[in-house]
């Protein structure tokens, strides 16, 4: 008897009608896509499942994604099962690509979190599950590669169950054959079914030493369900054994209730679990109006869409993926969206991977391509008609980690670089794109190193714009030693009228952060008034570069003297003459190179606590201090003062040091003195 064809009693309330939206997520590398491709397959949505290893799985289309082996975006299709509709969208699972998930979660109904037993992934899990709990997304958990696991499901339970702040609730335990894997036990069904490849179990007797087992992690399953209905209580109390009708509804009602975590064992790369996992979700997930209440939309109104990403297709131009939360959305319907912008449907397109199959409109609960939606943005609702829609969900981008300077390889791409770099950051509101003039330098900063070379080879295969990426500029300054006063006359005389400005300086230095201070103490009238805004003038172009060749900060500049002449005087005489006394007074004062300071937090897993302090060290960090990240058991805080020049790739370290789920946030602390052959090291480069 094959798994498909036993179907158990169920109770009618506990079905929702309509296309349910399913995100598929966990850490990196625990294999959603292989588990996206395996339910496609057995949906009959594909042939056979790809892979993404082979380069021809159905997700991870891109050529970013096929060069790198991993998901750089959301992968989408809708499937039919048993006369359902699903759409599954699968989210990247690197933390560098952990954003695009967060646009995704407001649409969707509910999520799988893939995940293995490797306690080394588990406080990647744990992100993962903060994400969907902080968006109060009810949640399955797929046990993935059961079939490779060197620890028992009891024990692994007890490891993820770090990762959550919602109880797990074990559904499945594993059936052993000399150490594998080779099927399990349905508690709620009392079933076992052993595993075919790419096929769906068959269920096979209860095997008698497998009945103690299957008692103990079914009461275990029941005791836990019995937390939320004293009915079940009862029984379990009386020791009568509850309808199986009242199991179902209990785990329908507790998931929907965010009360456990339904967890479910498999190995995606058989296409074992998968069809017993599908059953679950059409039996148990909430429908679209579950998902319209947890958002604050109503169930009656103008039609209404949810954007979930947006991105520019070459000729087919801007693509945003949508929901329909509410109605019907149609090709040529105008819609206003709720940052206040109007536009035109272009084109509606069913989506499975990178096939696009264009349809006349979209039903409500479906999730689609809107073509044309030009002023259309992330995270917009969308409704029909005039009226502006309210804002469905505010997810604001991260705060960027890693960034690099950029230029053009080729010279005339100046012009459409700038194009091309706002069709990006618009796709992927994570990246931060910069301009400092003062420095000249263009700056692309994000999530770390792979989001910005995923980036680049975007620039480069979908804009024909080559870039190359380099380390950034440190915005270093210069500040005096000492005080000084020194004259500048500048005079010039070349038939007709001359030039002539004489000024006497002061300068002396400021504390930190003071900035540039021009006091007058001309009497007499010297100077002219109408001359000493262009005195301050001088001052200010001497200062944007000093005598080291950084911008001159913390001083104050006091004008005492001069002169003037009553033909030959001028603006640009006395700015030239005020150059010339700050040239000479700084010389005399003396001047020092001055590094930026940043105030770091880093948040790391306790276990990585050294290392991320021997990371601090290493980087001419002081720690202030140590304690633990408030409401996150098992994790640290540090927090640090690090000069900016040291922070060049401290993502990256820390990431390595933790298996990639280490972070930080900085902000500008202060200036700090710096000398000796570092200053000499940063004074040479910068003259060079």
């Amino acid at each position: 008897m094959a798994e498909a064809s036993g179907q158990e009693a169920r109770s009618p309330g506990t079905r929702s009608g309509g296309p349910r939206c399913i995100a598929l997520v966990g850490p990196f590398q625990s294999g959603k896509t292989t588990l996206f491709e395996s339910l496609l397959a057995r949906c009959g949505a594909i042939s056979r499942p790809g892979a993404v290893k082979a380069g021809n799985s159905c997700g991870d289309a891109s050529a970013e994604a096929r060069a790198h082996q991993m998901s750089t975006e959301p992968n989408v299709a809708t499937v039919e099962f048993l006369g359902e509709r699903f759409t599954f969208i699968d989210c990247p699972g690197s933390i560098e690509f952990l954003h695009e998930m967060r646009h995704v979660l407001p649409a969707v109904d509910a999520a799988v979190v893939v995940c293995e037993a490797d306690d080394r992934k588990a406080p990647a899990l744990e992100l993962v599950l903060r994400e969907l709990e902080e968006a109060d997304i009810p949640r399955f958990l797929f046990l993935n590669k059961i079939d490779a696991a060197a620890r028992r499901v009891r024990e692994t339970l007890g490891l993820l169950q770090r990762a959550s702040r919602t109880p797990l609730l074990l559904r499945q335990i594993p059936i052993w054959r000399h150490g594998i894997a080779v099927g399990f036990i349905d508690l709620a069904l009392e079933r076992a079914f052993i595993y075919r490849e790419h096929a769906p179990s068959e269920v096979v007797p209860l095997a008698t030493d497998e009945i103690e087992r299957e008692r103990d992690a079914r009461f275990s399953m029941l005791e836990r369900l019995a937390d939320y209905d004293d009915t079940l209580m009862e029984d379990l109390l009386g020791d009568i054994e509850p309808p199986r009708d009242l199991v179902f509804d209990d785990l329908a009602r507790e998931l929907r209730e965010r009360h456990v975590v339904p967890v479910l064992i498999g190995a995606a790369e058989r296409g074992n679990g998968v069809t017993r996992l599908l059953k679950a979700l059409r039996h148990e997930v909430p429908g679209l109006a579950a998902t319209r209440a947890r958002n604050g939309v109503v169930d009656g109104g103008a039609p209404l869409a949810l954007v979930m990403k947006t991105w520019h297709a070459g000729q087919g131009g801007k693509l945003s993926l949508a929901r329909v939360l509410r109605g019907r959305l149609a090709e040529g319907d105008a819609v206003v969206s709720s940052g206040g912008t109007e536009a035109r449907i272009g084109g509606v397109l069913a989506l499975k991977g990178a096939e696009q199959q264009r349809r006349p409109a979209a039903e409500e609960g479906e999730v689609v391509a809107l073509a044309r939606l030009d002023s259309v943005r992330t995270g917009d609702a969308i409704a029909a008609g005039k009226l502006r829609p309210d804002a469905i969900s505010a997810v604001a981008p991260p705060e960027p980690v890693h960034a690099l300077a950029i230029a053009v390889r080729d010279r005339k791409d100046d012009v459409r670089l700038a194009a091309a770099l706002a069709r990006l950051v618009e796709e992927d509101p994570a990246l931060v794109l910069a301009h400092l003039p003062e420095i000249g330098e263009m700056r692309l900063a994000g999530q770390g190193e792979m989001h910005l070379r995923v980036a680049l080879e975007r620039l480069g295969g979908r804009y024909g714009v080559a870039v190359e990426g380099g380390v950034t500029a440190v915005g270093h300054r210069e500040t005096l030693r000492g005080t000084a006063s020194a004259r500048g006359r500048h005079r010039k005389q070349s038939g007709g009228h001359g030039q002539f400005g004489d000024v006497v300086l002061e300068v002396a230095p400021l504390p930190r952060g003071e900035g540039l201070r021009f006091v007058d103490r001309i009497t007499g009238g010297v100077v002219p008034k109408q001359y000493i805004g262009a005195v301050e003038a001088g001052v200010r172009e001497y200062c944007a570069r000093g005598p080291l060749g950084f911008p001159l900060v913390d001083l104050a500049v006091t004008l005492t003297d001069g002169s003037y002449h009553t033909v030959d005087s001028s603006d640009m005489a006395f700015r030239q003459a005020a150059r010339l006394a700050m040239t000479e007074a700084c010389a005399q004062a003396g001047s020092v190179l001055l590094e930026p300071v940043l105030a770091v937090e880093i948040v790391v897993p306790s276990e990585a606590m050294a290392r991320a302090s021997a990371l601090v060290a290493a980087r001419r960090g002081r720690i202030q201090s140590y304690d633990a990240r408030p409401g996150w058991r098992g994790w640290d805080r540090i927090s640090a003062l690090i000069p900016e020049a040291e922070t060049a790739g401290l993502i990256v370290e820390l990431r390595s040091a933790t298996a990639g789920v280490g972070s930080f946030s900085s902000r500008f602390d202060h200036l700090a003195e710096l000398a000796g052959r570092q200053a000499e090291a940063v004074v040479s480069a910068h003259g060079r």
